[in-house]
């Protein structure tokens, strides 16, 4: 048994949360939990791109799901494919444009360096 001052104890436990990806509405975002951080599914289908636009007090991971994407961050383009796992800052400008029809789970964390 855990001693009386275990973190697990004397910190609060949020409850688990869980959803299905497919089942989330919204389109091309749709927001997996609402509170931090936040989390969203993001959907495109081939040739629909999202403009560009900033996220400057988050980092942002971008997992394909499905299909392939052409990420621009900043000045540089990236092609991104099913599985790749991306981080990068939101401090630049940041415009997805998806190759075929796309899914991707973004986790945007507030910066904890600033």
């Amino acid at each position: 048994m855990a001693s009386s001052d275990s973190a697990a104890e004397t910190q609060p436990v949020a409850p688990t949360e869980r959803v299905r990806l497919d089942d989330l509405e919204g389109s091309p975002h749709a927001h997996c939990f609402e509170e931090e951080p936040m989390t969203i599914r993001l959907t495109l289908e081939a040739g629909e791109s999202v403009p560009a636009h900033q996220h400057p007090d988050r980092r942002i991971v971008c997992h394909l799901l499905e299909g392939s994407i052409s990420m621009t961050l900043g000045e540089d383009e990236h092609a991104i494919e099913a599985g790749d796992v991306v981080r990068f800052d939101g401090n630049q400008d940041v415009s997805p444009e998806a190759l075929e029809d796309s899914v991707a789970l973004l986790v945007l964390a507030k910066r904890t360096d600033e």
